[in-house]
């Protein structure tokens, strides 16, 4: 079935079969977007598009891997063959490498002592993907009237927040992993930001603080509605919108 009679606002959002990306997606979805669920295991991704079809949402899932490179190209073919165009990429699927643990137990993170394959690891994931699955489907988002890219980063990407001495990240455990990967990660959403500006595609960082999820191990006090509210906010920009921007909930963000 090809989709692409009439221009329909269409979003992917890559491992949104749960968490702050499920979230992102019903929220797209509520405002009519048809909305793409990216996820490496199918049965998963349908069970989560079946949902929020169920509440009256157009969903549709989309097997991808960010880290498996024919996954993302197969997942390029599916969007250009059914909806011919791509109007939002939210890059959401990330790992912290220690497993679903409390930032407080992630003691394999510490530099000094950290396995480099780990680190490796969750590079591939939280950058080398980002860079994966944007440039699969900047082709499609080029053909949007209205691009939007949304990288999901985090408050501890942040290098001023986290070398205060006196600031909320200093009690925290060191990370080589996953902290840099996300700084890694906002300096690719400003270079992208820079490429792509002339073309009008906007592209920014969402941090969308500590969310409840597998990922510490739900011992976050946000929801997840509450997390995704602030990747809704920079998928839907209008054309006044920034780019190259690095924002919460409540605002601007400092790098």
């Amino acid at each position: 079935m090809n989709e692409q009679t009439t221009h329909r606002t269409v979003a992917l959002i890559t491992g949104a079969n749960k968490g702050i990306g499920r979230a992102a997606a019903e929220q797209l979805a509520a405002l009519g977007m048809t909305v793409l669920i990216g996820a490496r295991d199918p049965r998963r991704g349908e069970e989560a598009a079946a949902a929020l079809r169920a509440a009256g949402g157009d969903a549709h899932a989309i097997t991808l891997d960010v880290a498996d490179a024919a996954t993302v190209r197969a997942a390029a073919r599916q969007v250009e063959e059914r909806f011919g165009h791509l109007d939002v990429l939210i890059n959401n699927a990330g790992i912290t490498g220690s497993g679903q643990v409390s930032p407080a137990d992630a003691t394999d993170q510490v530099p000094s002592s950290v396995d480099l394959d780990m680190v490796r690891a969750v590079f591939e994931t939280n950058v080398f993907g980002v860079l994966a699955v944007t440039n699969a489907m900047l082709p499609l988002l080029r053909r949007s009237p209205a691009p939007r890219v949304v990288n999901v980063s985090s408050h501890a990407a942040s290098l001023t927040l986290t070398s205060d001495p006196d600031g909320p990240f200093a009690a925290l455990l060191p990370s080589a992993a996953y902290t840099p990967s996300k700084t890694a990660l906002n300096s690719l959403t400003v270079q992208y930001a820079n490429e792509l500006r002339k073309d009008g595609i906007l592209v920014n960082a969402a941090a969308p603080g500590y969310v409840d999820t597998d990922i510490n191990n739900h011992t976050g006090h946000l929801t997840p509605a509450q997390g995704a509210a602030v990747l809704v906010r920079l998928a839907t920009l209008g054309a006044d919108g920034p780019s190259a921007g690095f924002f919460s909930e409540d605002g601007p963000l400092p790098w």
